[in-house]
Formats: C-alpha cells, structure tokens, sequence
C-alpha cells in the first residue's frame, strides 16, 4: 500500500466515523482498524488528528460544493430554487446529520487552526456561491439566504427530511420577490 492509498483508506474512514459520530468520539486507533492502514503509515500520512481532520473537511467541502455548484448552474432560470431543491434532497439522505463543518467547529471551536480556516473557507465559499445565485448588487440578499441554509441545515439534522429545505425555500422566494420590488422601484 502506497502513500496515496493509504490517504483514500484513511480519509474514507474518516469520514464515516467522523460525520456519524462526532471528531472527538473517534480516536486514531479506530481510524487506523477501519481503514486497514498500519498505524505507522497512518502517522506518515497524517502526523496528527487535526491533519486528518482538516483534510477530510477539505475534501467534502470539495465534493460537497462542486455538487451544489451544479445544481445552480444546472438552473440558470431558478437558481436559488435550485440551492433549497438540493437542499431537501441532502436532507433527505439516508445518515444525514446535518453540516460536518459546523459540527466539527461545535466540537472543537476555535481549537485547530488548520480545522477552523477549513471551516471558514468553506462557509465563505458557500456564501459566494449564494451571491452567484441571488445576482449582481444583491449581497444583502446573498446574506440572508445564507441564514436560511444554515438555519434549514440546523432544523434538519434534528428533524431530517426535506421539509425544512423547503420551508426555507418559501422564505427565499419570499426574499427574491422583495428584493427584486425594490430594485424595481429604484
């Protein structure tokens, strides 16, 4: 097993054990018999558990927004539409437990550096993309549709299923619709 394998096996463990169940929950010694990869490699790989954390973050964060990316550019005549249709239809995936990011930052807080600029390139990713949705001059609504994503994601891992998406989803249309009114007045 090369070094690159052992980075897939290790991050694939990764991320079932850590979105499942909790950072903190899941110890070294539980990654390494999951993914198989002696420990000394493990270490070789990934000198610490912040490292492993960050890159699996890292990695999500990747898949996880080039899938939401899609589903907007998808959607050139609704793309905010398509950011809840896609919402509710993560929500409804089987094992959902909401945000790994923010989970991981609830967690560990402001600990690891590295855990926490993951964190924030993530959300601040998001909120671009959001902005890409919501059109031109419209941050304060790039805003507020962030908080409806973030607060859905919240209700939805206590409650999953697409419906908190989709009551989101009325509120951004209800958004969109104002924020169109008054850029038509001016």
């Amino acid at each position: 097993m090369d070094d690159e394998e052992a980075r897939t096996r290790l991050l694939d463990a990764a991320e079932a054990l850590f979105y499942a169940e909790g950072v903190q929950a899941v110890g070294m010694d539980r990654i390494r018999a999951e993914s198989g990869v002696p420990l000394k490699r493990l270490y070789k790989v990934f000198p610490a558990k912040e490292a492993l954390v960050a890159a699996y973050l890292e990695r999500r964060d990747r898949r996880w927004t080039a899938s939401l990316r899609e589903a907007v550019e998808a959607a050139p005549d609704d793309p905010v539409g398509a950011v809840f249709e896609w919402l509710a239809a993560w929500f409804a995936e089987p094992g959902f437990r909401g945000c790994a990011f923010l989970n991981a930052f609830g967690e560990l807080g402001a600990g690891p550096a590295g855990v926490l600029d993951v964190v924030r390139r993530h959300k601040a990713e998001l909120r671009a993309l959001l902005a890409q949705a919501a059109g031109p001059g419209r941050e304060e609504l790039a805003e507020q549709l962030l908080i409806l994503v973030e607060g859905a994601t919240a209700v939805a891992a206590l409650t999953p299923g697409p419906e908190p998406a989709r009551r989101a989803g009325a509120a951004a249309t209800t958004l969109l619709a104002a924020a169109t009114a008054t850029t038509a007045a001016r």
